[in-house]
């Protein structure tokens, strides 16, 4: 297995960015779903910005938005990447590519998901992300089972994602899939929304890449 990248999600602190940052993390991911708890604002703020340093790429996390928007804020933030959560077709996932930014497209997986759909999306789609299922947008803090990625045949690499924390990491080790590109990690780090435990996002960023 390759070395695995680290994106933390769900962040809007300035001070606390700075904290996980100097962790060497590979993405952070900023949430521009005014429903979240964890949402940035649509606004770009410059103290966020400046806590990022240029290495770490800015993902935008977006749910049900216009396409016109996202390429907005995109522009106004420098993003780099776009996370869709919400039922994006690929012809939306296409014309955002095509703004020039990396696509994330997330989905909720359960025993019921049907992989088939993916291949249309296998085009205009940069990476995947497997999430829990929930009955709401966005993360649930809880896993799926990983087995699951078995049926995924695909030649797009994928992020595993949901509900993720310190303790995942033999569990993650011994996850075998030829087209995991990363680990995305949020609530399951988090002392309270959007605020994350700087001391266990560095331990696990430091021992995924030692051990992994």
């Amino acid at each position: 297995m390759s070395e695995l990248k680290v994106k933390v999600c769900g962040m809007h602190d300035p001070e606390n960015i700075s904290g996980v940052v100097a962790a060497l993390p590979d993405y952070i991911g900023l949430i521009f779903y005014p429903q979240s708890k964890r949402f940035a604002g649509m606004e770009p703020i410059s103290e966020i910005l400046d806590a990022i340093p240029p290495t770490v790429k800015k993902v935008g996390v977006f749910v049900g938005e216009t396409s016109t928007k996202v390429i907005e804020v995109c522009q106004s933030w420098n993003l780099d990447v776009v996370q869709l959560h919400g039922k994006e077709s690929p012809e939306y996932c296409k014309k955002i590519q095509e703004s020039g930014v990396t696509v994330f497209k997330a989905f909720s997986v359960d025993e019921h998901f049907d992989f088939e759909k993916l291949g249309a999306y296998s085009r205009v789609c940069n990476y995947f992300l497997f999430d829990t299922k929930g009955l709401l947008p966005g993360g649930t803090g809880h896993k799926f089972n990983w087995q699951l990625l078995d049926n995924y045949k695909g030649e797009v690499p994928f992020f595993l994602s949901g509900g993720i924390g310190p303790g995942d990491l033999e569990a993650i080790g011994k996850f075998r899939h030829p087209m995991l590109f990363g680990i995305d990690i949020n609530s399951g780090f988090e002392i309270s929304p959007a605020m994350k435990d700087v001391r266990k996002v560095n331990e696990f960023i430091t021992e995924i890449r030692s051990v992994i």
